[in-house]
């Protein structure tokens, strides 16, 4: 039996929820790509960080990110040449630190007083910790 795979630590939640295909798609068929996956294609082609580099920063091996970035590119490609809309959720992960959203105002923040309880940016008391939502859906 395999043993789990440990967490990939993840320095922010994703900007976007994914991406859906302009012109014709397959629209009954998405393609999943994992929290651990972007975050990979977001160190290694957005920052232009080494690959040495990356897999510190998520807290793996250099050849683990290497196959979790090759899985991230063949599914950013699948979704491409077949039309399909790119979904991002799930995988194996955790945030290194508590990230927060406003249901009102849609501000991603990190540096949040509980005890306030309204949003920095709106000031409406309609925060959820990302943190909890994200470990909800996996």
């Amino acid at each position: 039996m395999p043993r789990k795979k440990r967490d990939r630590r993840l320095l922010a939640p994703p900007a976007i929820k994914g991406l859906s295909v302009y012109g014709p798609k397959n629209r009954s068929e998405q393609v999943v790509l994992f929290f651990e996956e972007y975050e990979t294609i977001k160190l290694l082609d957005y920052e232009n960080m080494t690959q040495e580099e990356a897999a510190v920063c998520m807290e793996v091996s250099r050849p683990t990110l290497t196959r979790i970035y090759e899985s991230a590119r063949n599914k950013v490609a699948q979704s491409m040449v077949e039309g399909k809309d790119l979904v991002i959720r799930g995988g194996n992960f955790h945030f290194d630190e508590n990230w927060f959203y406003c249901n009102n105002c849609n501000a991603k923040f990190n540096r949040f007083v509980e005890t306030d309880n309204n949003c920095p940016v709106c000031n409406l008391s309609e925060i959820i910790s990302l943190n909890e939502f994200y470990s909800d859906a996996n």
